[in-house]
């Protein structure tokens, strides 16, 4: 019987969505964009999705755990869940217009 986390993600299962913060923006002027992604996505994965969604060339991925954060709502304290963000660095002459 297999489960959820043995599926085969496609590649719009990987990369969930782009991020559009201030600090992310400086980074695409260095051609570095940055994405949240599929807790269970390695490097490898990320790179092929990338590549095959936007057809470019990708050079480096990173990728980072975001810890998790404590909120408060009202008089009672949650936790808001931890989840995966990836650097892709893409080669010279690439370029991705996410807007």
């Amino acid at each position: 019987m297999s489960s959820v986390r043995d599926r085969i993600l496609s590649e719009y299962d990987i990369i969930k969505e782009p991020i559009f913060t201030e600090k992310a923006m400086k980074k695409n002027s260095l051609n570095q964009y940055v994405f949240r992604v599929d807790s269970k996505a390695n490097k490898i994965q990320i790179r092929a999705a990338v590549e095959k969604i936007w057809n470019v060339k990708v050079e480096k991925v990173r990728t980072v755990w975001m810890r998790t954060k404590q909120k408060r709502f009202r008089y009672s304290l949650y936790q808001k869940p931890r989840w995966k963000k990836a650097i892709v660095i893409l080669k010279e002459g690439s370029n991705l217009e996410l807007i």
